[in-house]
């Protein structure tokens, strides 16, 4: 007897640990922090832009004309500086001057030694053309 009315009270007791178990927040609670993070992050990011200084905007007098890989991190880069063009190295151990180029680089798209590419509609009409 005294067995059963020890496994009534152990019974009664889980009864009431589980009724007072902390409950789980559900698909709304994940669904606010969710939005609580998204804001946070914009609100984070509106406010670097706004901070002087914060390298996100491109310094005046400099740009990048073209860039060029030359291994996992090494590159290659051709910076304009007020009316001067620098051949910059890039790697891991720091940016050197390579050469000080005499006359710019021609822009992208100016050169006539690059081939034009025909357009894609053009390519598409002939195809449909000779399939028929």
């Amino acid at each position: 007897m005294q067995a059963s009315a020890v496994a009534a009270n152990v019974t009664a007791d889980a009864v009431q640990v589980g009724a007072h178990a902390p409950t789980t927040p559900g698909l709304g609670g994940a669904f606010v922090a969710l939005l609580l993070v998204l804001g946070l992050i914009l609100g984070m990011a509106w406010l670097l832009k706004r901070l002087p200084g914060a390298g996100l905007r491109q310094a005046d007098g400099l740009r990048v004309v073209a860039s060029i890989p030359l291994g996992t991190r090494e590159r290659a880069a051709v910076v304009q500086v007020g009316n001067e063009q620098l051949l910059l190295g890039i790697g891991a151990g720091g940016v050197r001057t390579l050469h000080r180029l005499p006359e710019p680089l021609p822009q992208a798209g100016t050169t006539s030694l690059q081939p034009r590419l025909p357009d894609f509609r053009q390519l598409l009409a002939q195809r449909l053309r000779k399939a028929s």
